[in-house]
């Protein structure tokens, strides 16, 4: 092999490995097999280098931080030597000499990072004495909890919150050992600009920031025999809960995770999708009409709180051109709140219904206490629960997950359509929707939908629909705040023309929402390809063909009861 052909290599553990495009040393080194520990890198947000863990050892016995160092022909590195083992276990005692260590009662002892790298490690003591703690915790938020006592300030919350949410609700005040890393001026998060998207408590390694479990109140709520307990499962929870139980990643659990709710005691178990197929059914005809005349477009969904939030927050401009629509969550439980009002005016029950949502979601738990979605003052889902809290929910009863045999969702909501289940991918809400607006008559038709350019994982997507005999639609979908806000610009300043965006506050969609097994980018693509089967292997692939929509329309939604229970203005 001639110089000019021969690739350029490094030498990692003694092993030569080629340079094939990696900008750091530490994905060139974990492209060798070796797994360096790191505390404050992620692949999807800026290099900080904070935690200092994935240092690694040159020929000349220099020290270099591997996630911001590019790698070089020639180099020579080594990832454990005896000097780096040394120095790792002592960053570890440093962080934990600041660090709150109630590891037994942490709500996030399953899957702390730091308590990890520390049992790798073999940290056993800490030789440093322990700085002042006073245990004070924010727990303004319905979504997340902030434990300050926990963080070890590897800024991982801020830059996903400024980077890809461009929310920027936190950030490092003061200098040295009295940094800390709060909202500004300490205010609670609740009353900062916190969309409540949860990626903050996703991307945090310990348990500085965590999710609000609700599982005290639905243990009261599942054995209390004067309530009815009803379940709906949202569409991302069924290819990522298995996540939890060593399942490939995307497996789809549907059947599962009914089986396993009715052994925890809840008396009906629905499923999300078939009120995603009447978002579908209602958003249409909201964009057809808005089409035909021209007025509030580009037409904005309204499933996703955190979007909503952020609207209402930096764009309340934006507001009439957001969907009147309730997401799917809120649909469900108006619809299932409304047969319990029937069912009692019936004498078929005396009993007190509460209607319990798992979503992959942190900002469901905001929007089911919001005003302009009560129904009589009262909320139609009394409580939202998060993939994660329902797999703690599984171990702490007792039940073998893996070992129980798939069951089917109750009627008379048993039936959702394919288009309903893609929902909880991105681009899954403008391809239901184009569905419905298009109603493709066969199989073919619906595969080239598919092909359209709605799928796929990027950012931001651009999709040009054929409408009527002269129209040509124009449709964007875009996940992470921060592509949503570009995108804006481009539309506010002329750059851009849409006539219906669909928009994720987190990336990939709800499948990567901050209240699922949080497995950052890899499950992505596994999640999406399990939403996207369980689509081909439904028996209804639209919204308008369920027959439990019909139903519905003819009975608890007929005459102007689909408008005041279906939207929420």
């Amino acid at each position: 092999m001639s110089a000019i052909n021969k690739p350029r290599t490094m030498i990692v553990n003694g092993r030569p490995v080629p340079i094939e495009g990696e900008k750091t040393l530490l994905d060139l080194i974990r492209k060798a097999g070796f797994d360096v520990p790191t505390l404050c890198h992620h692949s999807q947000l800026s290099t900080f280098g904070a935690c200092r863990m994935c240092i690694v050892e040159d020929k000349k016995g220099g020290i270099i931080a591997s996630c911001s160092t590019p790698p070089k022909a020639g180099m020579e590195i080594k990832t454990n030597t005896p000097r780096i083992r040394e120095y790792r276990k002592m960053i570890l005692e440093l962080m934990l000499a600041d660090h709150n260590r109630d590891c037994i009662t942490c709500e996030k002892r399953r899957d702390c990072e730091l308590l990890n790298q520390a049992q790798r490690f073999g940290v056993d003591t800490v030789r440093f004495e322990t700085y002042s703690m006073d245990g004070t915790k924010d727990m303004s938020s319905p979504a997340i909890i902030r434990h300050p006592d926990k963080c070890i300030l590897c800024g991982d919350c801020i830059r996903v919150c400024d980077e890809i949410q461009n929310v920027g609700a936190m950030d490092f005040v003061n200098r040295g050992s009295n940094m800390e890393v709060m909202p500004a001026f300490d205010m609670p998060i609740a009353e900062t600009n916190c969309v409540n998207c949860g990626q903050c408590s996703a991307v945090c390694p310990t348990a500085a920031i965590t999710i609000r479990s609700n599982l005290p109140e639905l243990w009261e709520m599942l054995n209390d025999d004067n309530i009815i307990v009803q379940a709906q499962i949202a569409p991302a929870v069924r290819v990522a809960l298995g996540d939890d139980f060593n399942f490939p990643y995307g497996t789809n659990v549907m059947g599962k995770i009914v089986a396993a709710l009715r052994k925890l005691g809840f008396d009906e178990v629905y499923d999300t999708a078939t009120s995603a197929d009447l978002t579908v059914i209602e958003e249409a005809a909201e964009f057809v009409e808005r089409l035909n005349s021209g007025e509030k477009l580009p037409l904005f969904t309204s499933c996703c709180p955190a979007w909503v939030k952020y609207a209402e927050n930096k764009h309340p401009e934006l507001m009439d051109n957001i969907s009147s629509c309730k997401s799917p969550m809120e649909m469900f439980g108006s619809v299932l709140k409304e047969k319990a009002k029937k069912d009692a005016a019936g004498k078929k029950n005396n009993k007190i219904v509460k209607n319990i949502a798992i979503m992959p979601c942190t900002a469901k738990k905001y929007e089911i206490q919001r005003e302009d979605l009560k129904m009589n003052g009262e909320q139609v889902v009394d409580l939202s629960i998060t993939t994660h809290e329902l797999a703690t929910l599984i171990i702490e009863s007792g039940l073998n997950f893996k070992d129980l045999q798939p069951e089917a969702v109750d009627m008379p909501f048993g039936i959702a359509s394919g288009a309903g289940v893609i929902f909880g991918v991105t681009g899954g809400v403008t391809e239901a929707v184009i569905r419905n607006v298009v109603n493709p008559e066969n199989r073919s038709e619906l595969d080239e939908i598919a092909f359209t350019g709605v799928r796929g994982l990027e950012g931001v997507k651009e999709v040009k629909l054929p409408f009527g005999e002269e129209r040509v639609l124009s449709i964007a979908i875009v996940n992470g705040l921060r592509n949503a806000e570009n995108l804006i610009k481009a539309i506010q300043s002329g750059e851009a023309y849409y006539d219906f965006v669909e928009v994720m506050a987190c990336q990939g969609g709800c499948i990567a929402g901050a209240g699922q097994p949080f497995v950052i980018g890899r499950a992505r693509p596994e999640r999406s390809e399990g939403m996207y089967n369980a689509d081909k292997m439904s028996n209804v692939r639209t919204s308008q063909a369920n027959p439990v929509t019909e139903a519905l329309y003819n009975d608890l939604l007929s005459g102007d009861n689909a408008h005041r229970l279906l939207h929420y203005k």
